[in-house]
């Protein structure tokens, strides 16, 4: 059942949309603060289907990903007793715990990894404003941290380029069919 090569070639247009990067742009703000789907479902198709642009998407990326969690930063300074309590009721509880954790033992480091890691952002930078993290730290972990992330997805999308866009929507069918099983399978092995 081929659902994935048409959705693959969708974003591949997407990708090549002369306003895509102000889309980019808009998302990874968004991401470092309050919204939960990362950038890098935009710039790996935009880097891939434009590989001459891709360290321009990089450093795009990197820049407003850094502004976005500097809002963070401020939502946490200014704002954190007003969305405590959705925060406890959200699926993000337990990762701002670990964050607040993290932060009294590694500081600097714990915004490093998290700005480069798959773990959310967004709450290291409402943790870090709620917690008062001085703001230069903070901005040069960041700056490195999604620096380095955006940078490595970038530079391998267009290293790969039409050669590697051509493989994938080849195998494309298979390789979303394999992700949705090993995600049923993580799934289940969560619950047992």
């Amino acid at each position: 059942m081929k659902i994935f090569s048409p959705l693959y070639a969708r974003a591949m247009l997407w990708a090549r949309h002369r306003h895509a990067p102000w889309y980019l742009g808009g998302l990874s703000f968004a991401e470092s603060s309050f919204f939960p789907i990362p950038p890098d479902v935009m710039l790996a198709p935009m880097s891939l289907a434009n590989p001459r642009r891709a360290m321009w998407f990089a450093l795009l990326t990197t820049l407003t990903s850094v502004a976005g969690g500097l809002f963070g930063y401020l939502i946490g300074a200014y704002a954190f007793d007003a969305i405590e309590p959705w925060l406890r009721e959200s699926r993000y509880w337990g990762a701002y715990e670990q964050a607040v954790a993290w932060f009294g033992e590694w500081g600097f480091w714990a915004v490093f990894v998290a700005g480069f890691s798959p773990i959310p952002y967004k709450v290291f930078t409402i943790a870090a404003g709620a917690l008062s993290m001085v703001l230069l730290p903070f901005t040069l972990a960041s700056l490195v941290g999604r620096g380095a992330r955006f940078f490595l997805v970038a530079g391998l999308m267009a290293w790969g380029g039409p050669r590697m866009e051509a493989v994938l929507h080849r195998y494309i069918d298979r390789l979303g069919w394999a992700t949705v099983a090993a995600v049923v399978l993580g799934v289940l092995v969560y619950r047992a």
